[in-house]
């Protein structure tokens, strides 16, 4: 066995709409101002009971329905969130107990970028131990976003998305790339709650719980670290740009993806977002696309299908896959 397929996929977003109507309202600014700066029409929020590791139960077992695979099956269970249930232990454990896993659970935080880091892992997994591997997305970062903040509060949104890997004999990861730059870590943070500022009735009073976000740097490290992570996994994978028919990225802005699309010779027509529906759901909103463009059948067998993140601190990565296998 050298390589996997993707034989399940599921995703689940909270049922309570955030529209840009609603914060125009909020930050006394025009609605249209929001759409143009970002792109997004409206996102989901969590509302009572609902959590990070709730959405990601809800998505991993459909994509384990789908996959005809139940918890016993799974012989990795691997998370990717920037929002975890609580600070200990990881919210993999959790759903590894909804789900009934048979096998190990660990979190990934990569950010924005964490479900392409959980996919890279994942491939190297399965070839050491060839057995399915359960894979998912889920984050809640309206909950982390200051309500008076008005530039994280329209872009952020809640969700999770998930993908079952099975192992297969042909490796159809055509290239694959990540990176990381730890002098980035102040474009994006939440200051207090870890170790290097323990939470206080002082950092709660000054809001240092909430996430900060210097737009102008991410924007520009996004563009750049994206551009250079696609065109690194083309270079590996010897492909060119025209020739990918699904492009899904993070969805984080629409300015930003199109800048990295114009920067990298990827087509436009090749595009898959959702951002408009969604808005940023951070490692969540690449599974969550790629599940949507399968349930509406865009993808086929021997397509080429890039995934590309980024995220705080900064990271970055990116996966060229050749779709196929055996479906059900």
């Amino acid at each position: 066995m050298n390589g996997f397929d993707i034989t399940g996929w599921g995703m689940s977003v909270p049922e309570r709409v955030v529209s840009s109507v609603e914060l125009a309202q909020r930050f006394g600014v025009d609605e249209k101002w929001i759409v143009s700066r970002c792109g997004i029409q409206e996102r989901r929020a969590v509302g009572p009971g609902q959590t990070t590791a709730s959405l990601a139960v809800e998505a991993g077992r459909r994509a384990l329905d789908k996959a005809g695979l139940g918890g016993g099956d799974i012989a990795h269970l691997i998370v990717a969130t920037a929002t975890p249930e609580q600070p200990s232990p990881a919210t993999s454990a959790f759903v590894h107990h909804e789900l009934g896993i048979a096998g190990s659970a660990h979190d990934v935080n990569s950010e924005c970028a964490g479900f392409v880091y959980g996919l890279v892992q994942a491939m190297a997994l399965i070839k050491i131990d060839p057995r399915p591997i359960l894979l998912i997305g889920s984050d809640t970062h309206t909950l982390t976003a200051n309500p008076a903040d008005r530039d994280l509060s329209i872009l952020v949104g809640d969700g999770a998305g998930a993908v079952v890997l099975v192992p297969a004999a042909e490796d159809r990861v055509k290239g694959w790339n990540l990176g990381a730059d730890g002098s980035c870590t102040g474009s994006l943070k939440v200051l207090a709650g870890g170790s290097r500022m323990p939470t206080t009735e002082e950092t709660v009073r000054e809001g240092l719980h909430y996430a900060q976000i210097n737009g102008n740097e991410i924007y520009l490290n996004a563009v750049r670290y994206t551009v250079r992570t696609v065109r690194e996994t083309l270079t590996t994978a010897k492909v060119d740009a025209a020739d990918v028919q699904h492009v899904i990225p993070h969805q984080a802005n629409i300015r930003i993806i199109n800048s990295i699309l114009s920067h990298t010779g990827l087509r436009p027509e090749a595009l898959v977002t959702n951002l408009h529906k969604y808005g940023n759901t951070a490692s969540a909103s690449i599974p969550i696309a790629l599940t949507e463009a399968l349930e509406e059948g865009r993808i086929h067998d021997g397509d080429l299908v890039l995934l590309a993140g980024f995220g705080a601190g900064m990271t970055w990565g990116s996966v060229l896959l050749e779709w196929g296998g055996d479906k059900t």
